[in-house]
């Protein structure tokens, strides 16, 4: 059997909003996570996963209830923005008429079990939000959780938010250290952005290096640059989903239509996908229909690729992507095989760099990945409605525009 997890104090104090001061209540809350700790270690599923899940799952739960408790307004915002952009309040879950807003909810507890499961380990990161194990331990948390609901007292200091206007000279520090506190510390962003600081943290530059000033810069930068959370928003955006109520408006390019697209929407009689077979076949339509340079090879370094899709964009022109045309179940898509497509169509929403932002979501609004769903499973219906929640939880930076 695997070695029982144990919580230190100092982790859970340094996860505190207002870290390094210390209130009454702390005690309380790191009580709740060591009993959700111990929730996972009994559970089945916190015997297969790898030591630090444990811990990331009792920080993740323990802050939703804290924020709940003291309506910080994080978790608000997040049902609220899941409402307006998808119509319904959480990911992978029915709305019931047992749904309390803002309050403590089975249907929470559900999504972030899954949610920092699936976020924290490479080995289930592609694993089904029903699953058995994980609705097992989801409800073991949530009876525990409802039981000590009424008793809870507010968090002190955790309601960082409160008073706080966006616009207001005098408000900018404040806003400063609860931004950063989103980025670095927050339960409901840190499972998503854990993939991208990996990604950051094996930069042979900082590897390679001793100079703390480096990371710090870098982790600076990131939270400027970077999207972060379930719905990878930036953090001007989630400080203006939580301080003001309002999502991100829609960013409006300036640029023209793009040449390549109306040479490509003429080549093709309308259409704006075409798919190949292989390089030789691309290549070939982009000299006889695209009037590129005859006796070249163009995008050499696609070579040794096959099953290509190319699909062309008013603003950005057009894009290629390789190893792809199998799964685009297209009527006029001579290349679609479902058995293909049933093993590699999900990675489409789930591995970064796989597939193009915007083929994932041009496919999808022709309903041309039928074959995307979690693997082991037959939910399409599930990927279907969720489908670009699960791409900006998974993709991030690699989804958004």
């Amino acid at each position: 059997m695997k070695g029982m997890e144990t919580l230190d104090i100092r982790d859970f104090m340094f996860r505190q909003p207002d870290f390094p001061r210390q209130s009454p209540t702390d005690r309380f809350y790191f009580d709740v996570a060591s009993c959700l700790l111990e929730k996972y270690n009994d559970s089945v599923i916190g015997q297969e996963l790898p030591e630090g899940t444990g811990k990331r799952f009792a920080m993740c739960l323990s802050g939703y209830f804290q924020d709940i408790i003291a309506d910080a307004g994080i978790w608000r915002s997040f049902v609220d923005a899941n409402r307006r952009m998808y119509g319904y309040s959480v990911p992978f879950q029915d709305d019931t008429d047992e749904y309390v807003d803002y309050e403590l909810n089975a249907e929470d507890v559900r999504f972030l079990t899954w949610y920092v499961i699936a976020m924290s380990c490479e080995e289930k990161r592609q694993i089904y939000p029903h699953d058995e194990k994980i609705m097992e331990l989801a409800s073991c948390a949530f009876d525990y959780l409802e039981s000590i609901y009424e008793e809870a007292p507010e968090p002190e200091g955790y309601n960082l938010a409160r008073g706080l206007e966006l616009n207001d000279p005098e408000n900018k520090e404040a806003i400063y250290h609860f931004g950063s506190w989103l980025f670095l510390h927050c339960y409901l962003m840190t499972p998503a952005f854990g993939l991208t600081l990996t990604e950051i943290m094996s930069d042979p530059e900082l590897m390679q290096s001793d100079d703390v000033t480096k990371l710090h810069n870098r982790m600076e930068r990131s939270m400027m640059e970077d999207p972060t959370g379930p719905l990878a928003f930036f953090i001007p955006e989630w400080l203006q989903l939580i301080l003001e109520g309002k999502l991100p408006s829609e960013r409006v390019s300036d640029k023209g239509v793009h040449p390549y697209y109306e040479k490509f929407i003429v080549a093709t009689g309308g259409k704006r996908i075409q798919y190949f077979k292989d390089y030789e076949e691309m290549n070939r339509f982009f000299i006889d229909s695209m009037g590129w340079d005859k006796n070249q090879e163009h995008l050499p370094v696609l070579k040794n690729d096959c099953d290509f899709v190319v699909l062309v964009n008013p603003r950005r022109g057009m894009l290629v992507a390789r190893n792809a045309a199998r799964c685009i179940a297209d009527p006029d898509n001579p290349l679609y095989d479902r058995g293909y497509a049933r093993r590699n169509a999900f990675d489409f929403l789930t591995v970064r760099g796989r597939c193009p932002a915007d083929l994932v979501k041009f496919a999808f609004e022709n309903h041309w990945l039928p074959d995307a769903v979690f693997p082991g499973t037959d939910d399409n219906s599930l990927v279907e409605r969720n489908h670009d929640f699960i791409a900006r939880c998974y993709l991030q930076q690699y989804y958004r525009d």
